[in-house]
């Protein structure tokens, strides 16, 4: 009888110990996503249980059209972004028991973005871009399709400064930026 109660005490025990662990982001993800404005590369390394700093280059998509030009354009721009993200619905996750796997949750992200007048590919000749620097607080989500593909959206307003003086005008801009994201991708 004693070994019926101890038996039913460790388990209790087991199962508390095993719900109280704490939910983390993984050590390191990283994959490729594409979406209607462009292509991207990144990596997600871990800082803490909840926060990943995320860095990414790609290909930003821009459109254009109207009666100034005589056809429709795009352009095709690289930029750089570096962004820490906190995963704040991790441990509800867990207990709901979903997928935090490849780091699906819900977060809130500082997103830093460089848009370097390197090169464009566009539609028209000699098209270039203006060096640009952005801050956009961004609230978002992740889901995985699977076991290796996943969607991400995303919102956010912030500030965009525009280096217009090495371009050849008068004097630099800032403005008001957005961030709306709509992307899915693969994970490595």
């Amino acid at each position: 009888m004693k070994k019926k109660y101890l038996v039913l005490f460790v388990l209790a025990v087991l199962s508390v110990t095993a719900y109280a662990q704490k939910a983390s982001v993984e050590k390191s993800t990283y994959g490729v996503q594409t979406g209607f404005l462009g292509v991207w590369v990144h990596r997600e390394v871990k800082l803490s249980n909840e926060i990943a700093l995320r860095a990414e280059v790609g290909m930003d998509l821009g459109l254009w059209g109207g009666d100034f030009y005589p056809k429709s354009g795009y352009l095709l721009a690289p930029v750089i972004r570096l962004e820490p993200r906190w995963y704040y619905n991790l441990d509800k996750r867990v207990s709901k028991s979903r997928s935090i796997s490849g780091n699906a949750g819900n977060f809130l992200a500082l997103q830093t973005s460089y848009h370097p007048n390197w090169f464009t590919i566009s539609n028209y000749d000699n098209v270039e871009v203006v060096n640009q620097v952005s801050i956009i607080p961004t609230w978002g989500i992740k889901r995985n399709i699977g076991k290796y593909f996943n969607y991400e959206t995303g919102i956010g307003i912030g500030y965009a400064y525009y280096f217009a003086k090495s371009a050849g005008y008068l004097e630099n801009e800032g403005y008001a930026a957005v961030n709306l994201n709509l992307r899915i991708g693969y994970r490595f």
